[in-house]
C-alpha cells in the first residue's frame, strides 16, 4: 500500500509499505477520507519538535484524522464488523489509566500510549490498522470526510465549547478562523450561541467564514472594539483557536466582564502586562482543552443528524494520495479551510 511519511522541511515523501495485518484487538480500515490538521504542519511538517513525547514523530505514516471502512477484523474483536464505517479517536492509549477509562486517551501517560501519525501509522494511506476501542461507527448521515474532520478538528472545538458551557445566553468570539475555527463557530450556533463574530488576519478565512456561516461577522485582529459592539457589549465566551500570542490578546480584549476564554490553539505565549485590571478585576475565567474525550466525540458523531450539520463544509479541497505534497502546502499557506486526502 501507499503511504505518506513527513521528514521535516516542509515536504513530504510517498512510500510503498505492507499491508498491515489486524492482530487481537485490531481492525484493518480501507482509508475513504484523511484531513489535514495544523498541528501536523507546525510540529512535523515543518520541523520535528523533540522533548515532548506527544510531539516526537517515530517516522511513521503520517495522518491522525481518519476515517475509513473495515475491510478485516482481528481475533478478539467484539463490537465491529467487515464493513462498519468508523472515524478514529486520534490517541490510542494504554486503556487501563483513569485517563483511558474516563475516554480521555489524549491524557494517557503511560509509555504504550502512540498517537496516530505520529508514533503509529496513520491516516496517509490506502489501509490503516486500529485499535477497536479508537474506533466510533458512523451515522448513515455522516460521510467519511465528516467523520475525519471530527476525528480531530470538530471534537477538538466540541470540547472546548463544552467546557465552556456555551448556551443561547452567550454571544461568542472566535479567534482564529481556520478550520478548527469554523467548527467552533458551526458548533456553537448549534449550541445556541448568538451572536458569533470571528477574527483572523486573512480576508480570504474571514470571508470562508462567513460564508459557511461558522460566524455572523469578522474581523481583522485590529477591530476589536467594532466586534465588541456587534456582540453587545463582548463576548461571553472566547475561543482562541489560533495558539499565537496575538490572538490569545484578541480573546481577552473581547470578552465582557465575567466572561470566559477558552484556548484551543497549540504553542506560543500568552502576554498579560496588567493581570488586575485585565483579568482579576473583570472575573475572567481561562479555561485551557486540549482535544477530547471517547464519549463526547461519540456524543458528537451522533448529534450531527439531529443537527443536520455536516463537518465536510469546512473542507475546500481534497487531493490523492499521489499529490500529498501538494495538499500539504496548501494547508501550510493557511489561506483555505480544511485540506484532505481522499484515497
Amino acid at each position: 500500500m501507499r503511504g505518506v511519511f513527513l521528514p521535516g522541511d516542509s515536504t513530504t515523501e510517498i512510500r510503498e509499505v505492507p499491508d498491515p495485518t489486524p492482530g487481537p484487538g485490531q481492525v484493518l480500515l480501507a482509508m475513504r477520507a484523511s484531513t489535514i490538521c495544523g498541528s501536523d504542519i507546525r510540529a512535523i511538517y515543518r520541523e520535528h519538535l523533540q522533548g515532548d513525547p506527544a510531539e516526537m514523530y517515530q517516522g511513521v505514516v503520517a495522518g491522525h484524522e481518519p476515517a475509513g471502512e473495515v475491510v478485516a477484523v482481528g481475533p478478539g474483536t467484539v463490537r465491529l464488523a467487515v464493513g462498519d464505517r468508523v472515524c478514529v479517536y486520534h490517541i490510542s492509549g494504554c486503556g487501563q489509566c483513569d485517563d483511558c477509562v474516563r475516554g480521555y486517551q489524549i491524557s494517557c501517560t503511560s509509555p504504550h500510549r502512540a498517537a496516530y501519525g505520529w508514533q503509529r501509522d496513520g491516516g496517509h494511506a490506502d489501509l490503516i490498522l486500529a485499535t477497536e476501542r479508537d474506533c466510533i461507527v458512523l451515522p448513515d448521515f455522516v460521510t467519511f470526510l465528516d467523520g475525519a474532520c471530527v476525528a480531530c478538528g470538530f471534537g477538538t472545538a466540541y470540547e472546548g465549547l463544552l467546557r465552556a458551557q456555551v448556551s443561547g445566553r452567550d454571544a461568542l468570539a472566535v479567534v482564529g478562523l481556520g478550520p478548527v475555527g469554523l467548527a467552533a463557530g458551526l458548533l456553537g450556533g448549534k449550541l445556541g450561541a448568538t451572536p458569533r463574530a470571528g477574527f483572523d488576519p486573512s480576508p480570504e478565512r474571514r470571508q470562508l467564514a462567513v460564508e459557511l456561516g461558522a460566524v455572523d461577522v469578522a474581523y481583522a485582529p485590529d477591530q476589536v472594539d467594532d466586534a465588541r459592539t456587534a456582540l453587545g457589549g463582548g463576548a461571553h465566551v472566547a475561543v482562541d483557536c489560533s495558539g499565537s500570542e496575538p490572538g490569545r490578546a484578541t480573546a481577552i480584549a473581547v470578552t465582557r466582564a465575567r466572561g470566559r476564554i477558552v484556548l484551543l490553539g497549540e504553542g506560543n505565549g500568552m502576554s498579560v502586562p496588567e493581570v488586575s485590571p485585565t483579568l482579576i478585576h473583570p472575573t475572567i475565567t481561562i479555561i485551557g482543552s486540549w482535544v477530547t474525550s471517547l464519549e463526547h466525540m461519540r456524543e458528537l458523531v451522533e448529534r450531527l443528524p439531529v443537527w443536520n450539520l455536516h463537518p465536510e463544509i469546512v473542507v475546500s479541497d481534497t487531493f490523492g494520495i499521489a499529490d500529498a505534497q501538494a495538499a500539504y502546502a496548501l494547508a501550510d499557506a493557511g489561506r483555505s479551510g480544511k485540506i484532505a486526502l481522499v484515497p
